[in-house]
């Protein structure tokens, strides 16, 4: 079955590499917040046990989170060859296009007004997510599975580490790059409940389908500058 296959109103938005991905990461990430709280606050938080087995893990999950990460690198760059198309900004998004998203995520959406990004294959992300998954994808996660690394074993950088201030140093920088990829968490997961129902985001990373918006049926689309509809 192709992946831009379109029947009754429905569109295959995430193939299954994506969704397997997806929610191996997830699962990664949740482990990861949960256990390096117990690490970072023993003293109120004990869910696994043992500091130890906190830690141990801590360090599996965040193995997987790295190889995690490196599937999804090569499938998007390799396999469907579609990272810079759906995850890099274009002039447009960068111009109009985060503003007003972020106008609908704000005040629009609660007047019942359209969302002003339609969703297909080659363009599942609005310009608010591009921005935000470039940040979090080439930026956050990079730092912290770099410093997470570093604490895991920081014999061979030993003098390094304390050139820039010791072991403190790198560990306070880990827990913050950590806590902002769990407020990200928090806020992607409230996001994805503002679709034409709570759940409309969520389906299709189960499923892989996603019912299109009755505007991309009548045959309307928002012009990409100043939002007006044009119909073809």
């Amino acid at each position: 079955m192709s992946d831009q296959q379109q029947n009754n109103n429905m569109i295959y938005l995430q193939p299954t590499p994506v969704r397997i991905w997806h929610w191996l990461n997830a699962l990664g990430i949740v482990t990861l917040c949960i256990t390096g709280a117990q690490i970072r606050f023993p003293e109120y938080v004990n869910i696994f046990g043992s500091y130890r087995a906190a830690i141990r893990l801590h360090n599996t999950a965040g193995i997987v989170v790295c190889l995690s990460f490196s599937l999804w690198f090569f499938y998007y760059t390799m396999v469907a060859g579609t990272m810079a198309q759906l995850y890099f900004p274009k002039k447009e998004d960068l111009k109009y296009g985060i503003l007003r998203q972020a106008i609908f995520y704000f005040f629009n959406y609660f007047r019942g007004k359209p969302n002003p990004h339609h969703t297909m294959p080659d363009n599942k992300f609005n310009p608010m997510q591009k921005s935000a998954y470039l940040a979090i994808m080439f930026v956050l996660v990079p730092l912290v599975s770099l410093t997470g690394i570093l604490l895991m074993n920081v014999a061979p950088l030993r003098d390094l580490l304390i050139m820039i201030g010791g072991l403190k140093i790198l560990a306070g920088l880990h827990f913050l790059l950590a806590c902002s990829l769990c407020a990200f968490l928090f806020t992607h997961i409230y996001l994805a409940t503002l679709g034409h129902t709570p759940f409309a985001h969520f389906i299709p990373m189960w499923t892989g389908w996603e019912k299109l918006e009755e505007e991309h049926d009548s045959g309307h689309e928002h012009d990409p500058v100043h939002g007006a509809k044009q119909v073809h």
